[in-house]
Formats: structure tokens, C-alpha cells, sequence
């Protein structure tokens, strides 16, 4: 059974940084898309960072425009975790923040409708 739990979230001013991290079980990280992403109240669910695995060290990596350069994904395959260092926070980075992961022969992008499995989400707050 595939179980993914979100945690690092929490309340920082604009300029700060946070790491949220993503504990995975029931599979492993080989053949799987993993992606971030987000949920503002009253808004559509929008892909944040996703990642692929091509095997040994080689990994696709994806962000959405808004993030780029402020935000890094990475996963510890020993650890079965998925990460998300946030840096340069902005007050419109406040939302809720989902892990999600599909199996997958290649990178399938940062579409919400594609992933099957999804964590409970972790809040970030950033004031300004």
C-alpha cells in the first residue's frame, strides 16, 4: 500500500526558507514520477517541482515558473524521501503543500490529474 506523509511545513516571514520532506512506502522511488504541489485556498491545485528517476544519478527535474531558481527537489532513495527546500519565500507561496506520485516509464510533467497517490499536505504560511 502506497503511503506518502508530508512534514517541514510551518510559519517563516517573506525571505525565509523552509524543507519539507516526503516519507514514502509501499514502493520505491524507481519507475515513479514524485512531485510537490500546492493549494491556496479558494484555488486549483498547481504542480510546484517534480522529479524522475532515469536510473543511478541521473534525474529529470521540472519546476513550474514561479519557483524556479528559489526552490530545489531532490530525493534520498536510501531514505525513501522526497524533498522540497524552499528559499526566498514569498507571501504568495502560502498554501497547502501535497507530495504525490504516479508510477511511470518517463516524466509525465506536473499535470495534478496525473498522479495517483497523494499525501495528507503540509501548510506553509509566509508573511510579509
Amino acid at each position: 500500500q502506497v503511503q506518502l506523509v508530508e512534514s517541514g511545513g510551518g510559519s517563516v516571514q517573506a525571505g525565509g526558507s523552509l524543507r519539507l520532506s516526503c516519507a514514502a512506502s509501499g514502493f520505491t522511488y524507481s519507475r515513479y514520477c514524485m512531485a510537490w504541489f500546492r493549494q491556496g485556498p479558494g484555488q486549483e491545485r498547481e504542480g510546484v517541482a517534480g522529479i524522475y528517476s532515469q536510473g543511478g544519478s541521473t534525474y529529470i527535474v521540472d519546476y513550474a515558473d514561479s519557483v524556479k531558481g528559489r526552490f530545489t527537489i531532490s530525493q534520498d532513495n536510501a531514505k525513501n524521501t522526497l524533498y522540497l527546500q524552499m528559499n526566498s519565500l514569498k507571501p504568495e507561496d502560502s498554501a497547502m503543500y501535497y507530495c504525490a506520485a504516479a508510477p511511470s516509464m518517463g516524466w509525465i510533467g506536473l499535470s495534478p490529474h496525473a498522479y495517483n497517490y497523494w499525501g495528507q499536505g503540509t501548510q506553509v504560511t509566509v508573511s510579509s
